[in-house]
């Protein structure tokens, strides 16, 4: 495993960067009328998922990196309800929205195992901290 020096370097970020071109791409061949209401929705969904990771990549490993993770999740929740809305309309089917879905799928996947790596991180470093205070509470009871 190579190491992450910036969000650029994240698995997950770089396939919301292509779910993000799909999207674009979609949206686009919505009709007129939607332009405005759900293409524009999803454009704003799609752009929210790469930029809360590297938002909260920028934080360090912190509470925050895992907040700005799962508002990722969300956004990533709320594109995939837009395209099933789109089928559900009779916009697009369901095979031209297919390579969206796996992309959204695939985005989740990466962003709940980074989620799962940060609360591993969160919870070794409250161990450490926990551990060292019980150190130096029994030296002081030794001493």
């Amino acid at each position: 495993m190579s190491r992450i020096v910036s969000y650029r370097d994240l698995e997950a970020w770089q396939s919301a960067m292509d779910l993000l071109l799909r999207i674009y791409e979609i949206a686009s061949q919505l009709p007129h009328v939607e332009r405005f209401e759900l293409a524009s929705q999803m454009r704003r969904a799609a752009v929210s998922v790469p930029s809360n990771i590297a938002e909260g990549q920028a934080y360090g490993p912190s509470a925050r990196y895992l907040h700005h993770v799962r508002v990722a999740l969300g956004s990533l929740a709320e594109l995939d309800t837009h395209l099933e809305a789109i089928i559900r309309i009779g916009h697009l089917t369901d095979q031209t929205l297919a390579p969206a879905f796996q992309l959204v799928r695939q985005t989740g996947r990466l962003l709940h195992g980074l989620e799962r790596s940060l609360k591993l991180q969160q919870a070794a470093g409250w161990c450490l901290a926990l551990a060292g205070f019980l150190c130096a509470g029994t030296a002081l009871l030794l001493s």
